[in-house]
């Protein structure tokens, strides 16, 4: 079945018989929705990281610590708020607004069912639809790096404006290559509509015909919501917390509550884009048709959200932070490259496909598998030299060329310490001498 018939089986989202009392209800719900899950990311990233990492985690407020979070709220609700002396009062306390507000309008559009009936009312499960549903998902997504920019720079600090400026950075980076790649999604479903785009993989998901796609978003939507390994503008080690480091209080708790939405928005992105919507499995909507229609949509939906949610935890347990030099090189010399490519490996299958007749999975799997391919092959092309030659030993090094300190580069060794000779003196010598 070709993505046409597909989407006129399933169906969009139908608005017809929407009131604005059911959009008020449903807009409640997703505060409330966000929130609790919000509450439960925080006890299952603690439990989960603390069993992987052989430590109990939270286990004292209330059974299993499962009411950590909220005494975690209730301090961050009594703990004094703090203003710095030269900061900017306005944008200082503007800036977590425009996070918090940025991160909560992302699942207006995000599809969690097909139409139900709600008090005697056809409606589906979702606030709203729009043509461009998905690039109102990258505006608010880029709307929200202003709370972070505003933040640092209203705190007139230098570790917040470090942390802003990296954020910036990171963003800029990684939603070019996160874009790039939802639009194979665009060109593969012929639509920008969340719902139709879900409709359009009631046979088969995205993820597996679009799977470079896929794996390019996985990585992008980690470093978008600045997660291990990606937290460089939070990285406690350099810069304490980065844009957050003068906040406190509820401030510091709209950011806190903005990031895990966040979690949850990219997650919910991926479902909708790559993991077929709210549809039911493979085995499961064969078999048991029922359970791939009405309310059931919103159960899978839900977990298969979580499962997104579950492999962030899991990264943030496993791996470490990046340099920053390597995580400006993952985005800019790998992941955009690669996305430009797949980019128009897609172009090219639809172009075949409107004039040869083939079975569109079958086509995109076979020229995936040779994009996979040449990848790979230029990837281990374009490693770097080995940095133990000669020519890289003897090149000279200053750490104080610029005026201040630098750090040495690839293939320069930093000079020797002054310190380096008094270790094994201070061996040697005998109490007297001492």
């Amino acid at each position: 079945m070709n993505i046409q018939l597909a989407a006129q089986q399933y169906g969009p989202a139908d608005f017809s018989q929407e009131t604005w009392w059911l959009t008020v209800i449903k807009a409640v719900f997703l505060l409330v929705f966000l929130i609790l899950n919000v509450i439960m990311a925080l006890w299952v990233e603690r439990r989960t990281v603390g069993r992987m990492q052989t430590r109990p985690g939270p286990n004292v407020a209330g059974p299993f610590g499962l009411l950590q979070a909220i005494a975690d709220a209730g301090k961050l609700l009594f703990k004094e708020d703090m203003w710095t002396r030269n900061s900017d009062k306005f944008l200082f306390l503007l800036a977590p607004t425009i996070a918090a507000l940025c991160a909560f309008s992302v699942f207006a559009v995000i599809p969690m069912g097909p139409n139900v009936t709600i008090f005697g009312i056809s409606t589906p499960l979702q606030l709203a639809d729009m043509p461009v549903a998905v690039l109102y998902i990258l505006a608010m997504a880029s709307l929200g790096l202003y709370g972070i920019v505003l933040g640092g720079w209203s705190s007139r600090s230098t570790l917040p404006l470090y942390g802003a400026v990296r954020s910036s950075a990171q963003v800029i980076s990684y939603e070019l290559s996160m874009g790039m790649a939802l639009v194979s999604v665009f060109l593969m479903s012929g639509t920008m509509s969340t719902s139709q785009i879900v409709a359009a993989q009631g046979q088969f998901w995205w993820c597996l015909p679009l799977a470079p796609a896929f794996v390019i978003y996985l990585i992008s939507m980690v470093g978008e919501v600045n997660r291990l390994p990606f937290d460089l503008p939070e990285a406690e080690g350099e810069i304490v917390a980065g844009h957050m480091t003068e906040y406190s209080s509820m401030k510091f708790a709209w950011y806190f509550l903005s990031e895990y939405v966040n979690m949850l928005n990219v997650s919910a992105v991926a479902t909708t884009m790559f993991f077929g919507g709210w549809h039911a499995p493979w085995p499961i909507s064969q078999f048991l048709p029922f359970m791939d229609d009405g309310w059931w949509g919103m159960l899978w939906f839900f977990l298969k959200m979580w499962f997104f949610m579950w492999l962030m935890v899991w990264t943030r347990a496993t791996l470490l932070r990046f340099r920053y030099d390597q995580f400006m090189e993952l985005g800019w010399k790998r992941l955009i490259p690669f996305s430009l490519g797949w980019l128009v490996v897609v172009a090219l299958v639809r172009g075949v496909t409107q004039w040869v007749a083939i079975d569109l999975p079958v086509l995109v799997g076979i020229i995936a598998g040779v994009f996979v391919v040449v990848i790979l092959v230029m990837w281990f092309l374009d490693r770097p030299e080995d940095e133990g030659d000669a020519s890289d030993e003897d090149e000279e090094f200053d750490p104080f060329a610029e005026g201040f300190p630098v750090p040495p580069m690839p293939g320069q060794k930093p000079p020797p310490s002054p310190r380096a000779g008094r270790a094994p003196i201070a061996a040697t010598a005998t109490e007297e001498e001492r």
